[in-house]
């Protein structure tokens, strides 16, 4: 039996060594090459199986070489390794076919594995032609960073280019849920369409399907013409739905039916509009717990939950702090104010802190320190006295949650037990109420025995009489910020 053979491009001799090595271990034959040249020449002569490369080299850029080998060999896979490890290196290659793409340095276990699913992965039917986007300098990019959380982030959506699948994003606030969108439009196959978006937190209930599906005139006190919604606006494109989880229960119903039909009517019209759009829905809520709670609709849940794109807290990139801050010193420098930069002790500083506000509170932070600070170079006393002021108005913020959660937690108990006496009373059975009462409440008591505590995780969990873990999964899952310097 004939060993598959795989290709390996790269002009650094010593990751060329340690994938022959590792690849002879795992049963392959390899073959090396520091140069584009000999690989498309091996390529042409019908050698190995499977194609690694680099994307720099020096006598060609590996992305350039995917779609020859994709035309004159298409059952060959690619797999490209890249130190540039940005959004668009993934996009690129993606769209030009490559089978998978992994950031360097890369994990050698993640590398076998993609390799044995290469080798493995039936015949791939034609590429669906994508437009490629133009070069775009990294500081232009509309998401930075470098970390593992991110670049896991950039594969999804360079998978998703070729796909006109509905996506879900879920974040805390200020994390860059609608940059996520936005990437996902602007690469993808309906590029050329409108980017339409709407936030139904911050529309009136009563307006919301009027927004989303438009009105005819005369359908209600106030409409003298006909108006568009957004699902026509974004006909041909990508419709934003920011802020899922506020949708009221009448307008996930309709939503739902569109979803479901591929149509929808407007308010008081009676012909039926088709609805060619793709869904990116973001929200910041824990939507599991809203289905439990009876606010959010599970069959709607399913419908819009097809990818799931989980955007980290900034505290869990800490590492893409520094290229994040230069990203945003940039922005304010053209647009007009001073240049600035960071020392290491601002930058240390600034890893040590929590960023409740996450990379928009970044972002508002940096453009405070190029307007109010007349030093060119910016010290770790100066952060310091920045997150000084926003760590007392962010415990301030957390105290009074914590009171509103006291009275939420004795309002909802109160509530509970007198549905459940008045049913007791008249002979039904009162289902549910455990699961009820804890949905509603679980959230203000972890917050109140956090404050009660100051913030301390271990001292919480054994008020609660919880496992330590335990209690940090909820906080995480049910988006709890730590309270600190709490009597």
């Amino acid at each position: 039996m004939t060993l598959p053979t795989v290709l390996i491009a790269d002009d650094d001799r010593s990751i060329r060594t340690v994938l022959t090595q590792a690849l002879g271990r795992s049963g392959y034959q390899v073959r090396s090459t520091g140069t584009a040249a000999t690989l498309w020449r091996w390529v042409e002569e019908g050698e190995g199986d499977l194609v690694i490369t680099d994307v720099m080299m020096p006598d060609e850029n590996g992305l350039d070489l995917i779609p020859r080998i994709r035309a004159k060999r298409p059952d060959l896979r690619v797999i490209v390794m890249s130190a540039q490890s940005t959004l668009m290196t993934a996009v690129k290659a993606a769209q030009r076919g490559a089978f998978e793409y992994l950031p360097k340095p890369f994990d050698l276990k993640e590398l076998l594995s993609v390799v044995d699913r290469a080798l493995a992965a039936p015949t791939e039917p034609s590429l669906v032609s994508v437009p490629e986007p133009g070069e775009v300098e990294e500081r232009r990019l509309p998401l930075i960073g470098r970390s593992p959380a991110m670049q896991e982030i950039y594969r999804t959506i360079a998978r998703l280019t070729t796909a006109d699948l509905t996506v879900m994003v879920n974040g805390e606030s200020g994390t860059g849920k609608e940059l996520v969108a936005r990437a996902l439009h602007d690469y993808g196959k309906r590029r050329a369409g409108p980017f339409v978006a709407i936030n139904m937190a911050a529309i009136p209930r009563e307006l919301i399907e009027s927004e989303l599906f438009g009105h005819e005139r005369g359908a209600f006190t106030g409409a003298t013409n006909r108006s568009q919604g957004r699902f026509e606006q974004a006909n041909g494109g990508t419709l934003f739905l920011d802020e899922i989880g506020d949708m009221p229960h009448e307008a996930q119903t309709r939503l739902l039916r569109v979803l479901q039909e591929g149509e929808f009517t407007s308010v008081g019209g009676r012909n039926p509009i088709k609805a060619n759009v793709r869904i990116v829905a973001a929200t910041h809520r824990d939507l599991r717990l809203a289905i439990r709670q009876g606010t959010f609709r599970e069959d709607l849940f399913y419908r819009l939950n097809v990818v799931p794109i989980r955007l980290p807290p900034l505290r869990e990139r800490l590492e893409d702090i520094p290229p994040l801050a230069r990203h945003f010193l940039d922005r304010a420098r053209a647009d007009g104010l001073p240049a600035k930069s960071l020392d290491a002790g601002a930058i240390e500083r600034m890893r040590a802190h929590r960023w409740p506000g996450n990379v928009r509170e970044l972002e508002n932070l940096m453009r405070r320190l190029a307007a109010l600070y007349p030093q060119e170079t910016i010290t770790a006393e100066v952060i310091d006295t920045e997150l000084a002021d926003i760590s007392t108005a962010s415990d301030m913020s957390q105290t009074e949650g914590a009171v509103a959660g006291n009275e939420k937690l004795a309002g909802a108990v109160e509530r509970h037990i007198r549905q459940f006496l008045s049913a007791h009373e008249d002979g039904l059975a009162p289902s549910g109420i455990y699961d009820r009462v804890i949905a509603e409440v679980e959230r203000p008591l972890i917050q109140m025995t956090l404050a009660a505590t100051r913030g301390n995780q271990i001292k919480a969990a054994a008020m609660l009489g919880l496992n330590r873990n335990t209690l940090r999964k909820k906080i995480r899952d049910l988006e709890i910020p730590v309270v600190r310097g709490i009597a």
